[in-house]
């Protein structure tokens, strides 16, 4: 039953970044659609959601359980992502949001693996940046500027977040095995970049 409700979660988390998602879609704005998108983390750390990215990096700092959890949340996420895009196809907004993804999908999917692998590693330092602020920041404001920062800033640089381009590739239209492929470079990256402060971090502490 615990795995059934970390799905469910997984699912509402993958839903909560597929409407930031369409938020950065929908304005001509890039600034604007990188502020926006911070709904989705917002939504998601408020109500206690689960987006792998945000809960991998704790994963060497809990117990086996844990990490067993992350596929799960994975999918959770893949599922709640390919769910919000396909009944947004069924909309009149579908045709002007899958041109507009495709346009950044091809870009993604013309890139090297390398590249791929250090923008998400990239990301996902961010990520825990405005996770860690959220759940750690003594100060209520400090709490949400983490969130505006740690997301608004990723985007805008250009970095790589396995669970927004499940979203983009899915509103697309452009799932492949190369794809796929892409999705789970960017899913390592995320991790190796997720663990990478915490784990230096307690090294630190150590010395």
């Amino acid at each position: 039953m615990k795995r059934v409700k970390t799905f469910v979660y997984g699912i509402l988390a993958g839903i909560s970044i597929a409407i930031g998602g369409t938020a950065f879609l929908s304005v001509e704005s890039k600034p604007l659609g990188a502020l926006l998108f911070t709904v989705g983390l917002f939504t998601i750390c408020t109500f206690g959601f689960s987006l792998f990215t945000g809960k991998v990096c704790y994963v060497f700092e809990r117990d086996r359980d844990y990490a067993i959890d992350l596929p799960v949340i994975w999918l959770g996420n893949l599922c709640g992502t390919w769910l919000t895009a396909f009944a947004e196809s069924l909309t009149r907004s579908g045709p002007a949001l899958a041109e507009k993804a495709q346009a950044m999908c091809q870009v993604k999917l013309g890139d090297s693996v390398l590249s791929i692998f250090l923008l998400a590693v990239l990301c996902n330092l961010l990520i825990f940046i405005a996770v860690d602020g959220f759940n750690k920041n003594s100060h209520e404001l400090g709490k949400y500027l983490s969130l505006v920062f740690g997301v608004t800033v990723f985007i805008l640089c250009g970095f790589e977040h396995c669970v927004a381009n499940m979203y983009y590739f899915s509103i697309a239209g452009m799932w492949s095995v190369k794809t796929l492929g892409y999705v789970l470079v960017m899913t390592l990256g995320n991790a190796v970049g997720g663990v990478l402060f915490p784990l230096l971090r307690g090294l630190a502490q150590k010395i």
